[in-house]
């Protein structure tokens, strides 16, 4: 096979990311969840926000962030209640399966994002560590708000896990804004009307 078809194969993998549900979600009692590829567009966004806001480099955030799940596409999503029972392989073990027989470049580009994020230690990985634990508790206000009562614990470990200030700020202002305040100031703002 060339690195063309390979290519293409892994762009087909990557779209599973669409199909399979967060299973904390289902836990929680979330009738629809949202998919591995909904967290991972918004932790990328957040990700290229908090480090623009503390003096990262967005981009690269944004990527590490874009990446950090992709290894889901073979182990699925487990559910924290599963961890204690099941022994699995290290995402960068997995990323180099998902590599094999890729371009050089693209196998380079992104192993070097999944061993930073799994590193821990730059700040466009702490970043982008704290935008997957943030939007992962904007996720939980919305399921709350949405009827859902069993939010609360998703809250807290995803608040006592953030380590940047600006995530930390943005995650408390989030648990005092409404969901759609942005909706109503925006309907509202003068400068929006023809």
């Amino acid at each position: 096979m060339d690195e063309t078809e390979q290519l293409a194969g892994f762009v087909f993998e990557m779209g599973l990311l669409k199909r399979y549900k967060r299973t904390g979600w289902l836990v929680a009692g979330v009738a629809d969840p949202e998919s591995i590829a909904d967290h991972s567009f918004r932790a990328a966004v957040l990700a290229s926000v908090l480090a623009a806001l503390e003096g990262a480099d967005p981009e690269r955030a944004a990527l590490l962030s874009l990446f950090h799940d992709s290894q889901e596409t073979r182990l699925t999503d487990l559910p924290y209640l599963a961890k204690p029972y099941v022994t699995k392989a290290s995402n960068e073990h997995v990323t180099a399966h998902q590599m094999q027989g890729l371009p050089d470049v693209v196998a380079r580009l992104i192993t070097g994002a999944v061993d930073e994020y799994e590193g821990k230690e730059s700040l466009e990985a702490v970043c982008a560590r704290d935008a997957d634990k943030l939007e992962c508790l904007i996720q939980a206000i919305e399921y709350g708000d949405q009827g859902n009562r069993n939010i609360k614990p998703w809250i807290e470990s995803s608040l006592a896990q953030l380590r940047t200030e600006s995530a930390k700020r943005l995650a408390h202002q989030a648990m005092e804004t409404g969901t759609l305040d942005w909706a109503f100031r925006a309907l509202s703002d003068d400068s929006t009307e023809s």
